[in-house]
């Protein structure tokens, strides 16, 4: 055509198409058929170009056609060939999972570990398998020993301060137990596992805004869903149960399910980390309760995170110091500090405290419903003496009428 900045191209409406710009015009075939004009273009069509877009077009319906027939012709031909395929999948899975855990043993320095039937779970120097590997290099992992059985350590509780290590040994206790019932080789000295039949955790916080449930309502219901799905061979992964409400609350909830836990029918093996160290006492009235703490040492006010876990409870939780090692403002560190220490003098002489006011007028009442006074003790009596399922709510109320009139006499 002798048109140098010739085109083509395709749009939904006219197909494909030929594109000439208008200093070109004037050379433009007579049998060519003008379509569009544009600012800077005309655009053309022709029978050999309308011919070549129609084997276009038919040529892309044959390609799905030939591509179907392809398809369904090799699914014809393995039908017969399912049986030996499937199990060459199997068995190339199976071997592939295999190879990959004997590299990572091999690599790693994992161990064979010993399942037994029994309900029993010890580790000698287990290492979590994920953190080791992102070690800093020239540092080691701190490696940490774990038993637990149904009869004298059915449930460790375990103290210590902020970052020292306590969801980390929780974490690796859980893996190393999944990796031995998977067939893996796993991170320790020597291991003897029990089989497991359920991992329960509860770790970390969370909330669920959307169904107006808070940090504290997610974790009581999941703890709930534990206690009710719990067996004899579960193994139970519990992170500062109580955390989400107030200190005495938190303390009580944590406390009572240490006693249920104790004293359940299938005595589950359980790790139960808190910073609530008032619980270290329950290692000496709890049956198969057992305290430790991950140690750390302190040097002129700094930390020094030793990680490995010790018997005994831990004396604090080195809070502050965590902060400080956050970079909070010195501001702010050095005013918890003095509302720590006050609040520690004060909780020692809570005691005295309450002793000297046992005798006070404004709680004499109060003391009267453990110690009735001897003023109160006929009232106290009749009281015991009534018969509750026999009055009506109208002499239940007059009854009631009668004692708080007496009272204030």
């Amino acid at each position: 055509s002798g048109i140098t900045s010739l085109k083509i191209g395709f749009n939904k409406v006219f197909g494909y198409y030929l594109e000439v710009t208008h200093a070109h015009k004037d050379k433009v075939p007579e049998h060519w058929i003008r379509k569009q004009t544009l600012v800077n273009a005309e655009r053309y069509i022709t029978e050999e170009l309308k011919e070549f877009e129609e084997k276009i077009l038919h040529a892309e319906s044959q390609i799905i056609q030939i591509e179907q027939k392809l398809y369904t012709e090799l699914i014809d031909f393995a039908q017969a060939f399912i049986e030996p395929l499937q199990k060459n999948a199997q068995l190339i899975a199976k071997l592939d999972c295999l190879i990959n855990f004997a590299s990572l043993a091999g690599r790693h320095q994992y161990v064979k570990p010993m399942l037994t039937a029994k309900r029993e779970l010890e580790i000698v120097e287990g290492r979590h398998p994920v953190i080791e590997q992102q070690m800093a290099a020239g540092s080691s992992y701190i490696p940490n020993s774990i038993r637990l059985n149904e009869s004298d350590q059915q449930i460790i509780l375990i103290t210590g301060p902020n970052m020292a290590g306590k969801s980390a040994l929780l974490r690796q206790t859980a893996l190393i137990v999944l990796m031995a019932q998977m067939g893996s080789f796993v991170p320790v000295e020597r291991a003897k596992i029990g089989l497991v039949d359920r991992i329960f955790t509860r770790v970390g916080a969370s909330d669920n805004i959307a169904r107006g449930e808070s940090t504290f309502m997610v974790e009581m219901s999941e703890m709930a869903s534990i206690l009710h799905n719990l067996s004899a061979r579960s193994l139970l992964l519990l992170d500062e149960i109580g955390r989400g409400t107030s200190t005495y609350d938190g303390i009580s909830i944590a406390w009572s399910i240490l006693e249920y836990l104790s004293s359940h029918a299938h005595h589950p093996k359980t790790l139960f980390a808190t910073h609530y160290h008032e619980l270290d006492q329950l290692s000496t009235s709890l049956k198969g309760v057992v305290s430790k703490h991950v140690s750390v040492k302190e040097v002129d006010g700094k930390m020094i995170f030793l990680r490995k876990l010790r018997d005994g409870g831990s004396a604090h939780s080195f809070g502050i110091n965590v902060a400080k090692l956050a970079g909070m403002p010195k501001q702010v560190t050095h005013r918890a500090e003095e509302v720590l220490k006050k609040l520690e003098q004060e909780k020692q002489q809570l005691p005295k405290k309450k002793k000297k006011e046992a005798v006070t007028p404004q709680n004499e009442f109060q003391l009267q419903l453990f110690e009735p006074l001897p003023t109160h003790q006929k009232l106290v009596s009749e009281v015991e003496e009534m018969d509750i399922d026999q009055l009506t709510p109208l002499e239940a109320l007059n009854k009631l009428h009668e004692i708080k009139k007496q009272l204030k006499e």
